[in-house]
């Protein structure tokens, strides 16, 4: 099982921003090699916390319709900002 992340680490919506933010600023190709790695690091780490959000939440979505009465959960809807 991925380790939990830490107290400070960001939520999700927060490290996704931030991992768009540094993609777009890779992509522009106007970075020192240095700051590009440690762009990337930060990416990466930022990836990994991601997938553990996003696997979590499957999971839990997981257990409630395996534990739950399947007629009694309501649709909900995924909204695009």
């Amino acid at each position: 099982m991925a380790p939990s992340p830490k107290p400070d680490a960001p939520d999700f919506e927060t490290a996704l921003k931030e991992l768009e933010k540094i993609v777009a600023a890779l992509e522009k190709g106007n970075l020192s090699l240095d700051a590009a790695l440690k762009h990337f690091e930060r990416g990466i780490a930022l990836t990994r916390l991601c997938q553990t959000a996003l696997k979590k939440a499957e999971l839990k979505v997981e257990m409630l319709v395996q534990n739950g009465d399947q007629q009694k959960l309501a649709p909900f809807e995924i909204r695009d900002e």
